[in-house]
């Protein structure tokens, strides 16, 4: 029987990677497991990962998810390897640690886009100022085409067995949200690429973009702009927390501030300004409920004797995930090792 297998990766452009796939017919008896994928390679000189005199490149199956547009297909989302085998230098996921207990959600807001503006937007100048568009129903604030890109998107998503949480449009016109669960650094990370590639492919019937700029509208105008509000807890803090785990975090997050904003995406600085809902770039800063903060803290947080998730406000629609997830749980675990050897001394 025979399958398709879209086997999906980030090339090698600079400061983002763009997602790049293929299709491979392999023949199977019954549907293919994860261990049955064959390796595959690729031209890495027109991916900008290779030189053109020796331009294999390789693609390593690590997740697959089925392809809900295809029958007897298959999402395969790869990692990139050089041919002696290790990871390709623009192998983020491959470069990261990674934590089953480690749960992240995500927040990708992006821009539906048509010839050059936003869905929605007039020939020139600007529509009606922010206000009714965040959560908005109506043609005025919604169009037509959108929300029904938005509602098939949660549909693709589903089939293909990923953990989508929900949907809303968001403050600006034609900017939208969904937002993408996950348990495992890479895990999480691997099903916001499939969910982002989806809804890339969607748009292509729509003749639409996606665009993933955080500030997309430019500095100049009061639009806001895009994030990837990452909500983030691990085992220790959703089971053992405490208030001086929670200052010794938020202090070890601070002494990481540049650390953070590199993995962050770029052009942040045109995002993080201090205005429409982001902190300033170059502040770190935490707060009960405050969405202008570097970290949000919730209720439910406090409320539990400083035990859950937080949410960092910071990384940019256009971010790579892994990067993120990967700079997180590094801070995180300097700070929970070093709680571990004193709760041990205390006993």
């Amino acid at each position: 029987m025979k399958f398709k297998l879209e086997y999906i990766w980030l090339d090698g452009y600079e400061p983002v990677p763009n997602l790049r796939s293929k299709t491979k017919i392999v023949d199977f008896e019954t549907e293919p497991t994860l261990d049955q994928l064959p390796l595959w390679n690729f031209d890495g000189s027109s991916t900008r990962q290779a030189d053109g005199s020796s331009s294999d490149c390789f693609l390593q199956p690590v997740a697959l998810f089925p392809d809900p547009a295809r029958n007897r297909g298959h999402l395969v989302m790869c990692e990139v390897l050089l041919p002696d085998g290790t990871p390709h230098p623009s192998n983020s996921r491959a470069a990261i640690a990674d934590d089953p207990d480690a749960w992240f959600g995500f927040e990708q807001e992006y821009f539906l886009y048509k010839d050059g503006s936003p869905l929605g937007f007039p020939k020139e100048g600007f529509p009606a100022p922010q206000g009714e568009y965040y959560t908005g129903v109506g043609f005025k604030n919604m169009g037509d085409v959108g929300r029904q890109i938005v509602d098939e998107h949660i549909d693709l998503c589903i089939e293909a067995g990923i953990a989508i949480e929900g949907v809303n449009a968001e403050v600006a016109k034609g900017q939208w949200e969904f937002q993408i669960f996950g348990k495992g650094a890479k895990r999480a990370a691997d099903e916001l690429w499939i969910a982002r590639y989806l809804m890339l492919r969607l748009c292509e019937r729509y003749g639409v973009d996606v665009n993933f700029h955080p500030k997309p509208l430019g500095v100049d105008v009061d639009w806001n702009g895009s994030g990837l509000h990452t909500n983030f807890s691990t085992k220790h803090m959703r089971e053992i927390g405490g208030e001086e785990y929670f200052t010794a975090l938020m202090s070890a997050f601070s002494e990481a501030r540049d650390e953070h904003i590199a993995c962050y995406g770029p052009e942040n600085d045109l995002r993080l300004t201090g205005l429409h809902e982001t902190a300033a770039i170059d502040d770190f800063t935490y707060g009960l409920a405050d969405r202008g903060a570097s970290i949000r803290i919730p209720h439910s947080f406090v409320n539990s004797g400083h035990r859950g998730y937080l949410e960092d406000r910071r990384p940019n629609s256009m971010a790579d995930p892994y990067r993120i997830t990967g700079r997180i749980l590094q801070t995180i675990e300097s700070v929970t090792a070093q709680a571990l050897i004193e709760d041990a001394f205390a006993a």
